[in-house]
């Protein structure tokens, strides 16, 4: 499926995350660690951060984790529909995760249903 950056990404593009149907929204990216720093923030701070959105009503599937390069980590997300993903933005936007990662470059896109 072609997500809004005009990409094709695979139906799962890693770790598990069932492509989206119907409303359901999904994220695939990655988070990039200019160095040591903002890796040791993202430690510091992804455990809460993953059970807190795992939590939300209308998660469906939430993973973030390193890949073979350690600064950098595969982002999978799927929730049940926009009021969700949107839900999820604006508790993250809130938190200690948001302000301690803030600077680390991110590549995420969206998956819509086709």
């Amino acid at each position: 499926m072609t997500c809004a950056c005009g990409r094709h990404h695979g139906p799962s593009a890693g770790r598990d995350r069932p492509a989206p149907i119907g409303a359901q929204v999904a994220l695939s990216g990655q988070l990039r660690c200019a160095g040591a720093a903002e890796l040791m923030a993202v430690l510091a701070h992804l455990p809460d951060h993953v059970r807190a959105s795992r939590a939300e009503p209308g998660c469906l599937h939430f993973d973030i984790a390193q890949t073979n390069d350690p600064l950098v980590w595969q982002v999978e997300e799927l929730f049940a529909d926009e009021a969700a993903l949107k839900a999820h933005k604006a508790r993250t936007m809130a938190s200690p995760w948001a302000s301690a990662t803030a600077a680390i470059a991110r590549d995420v896109h969206r998956i819509d249903a086709p």
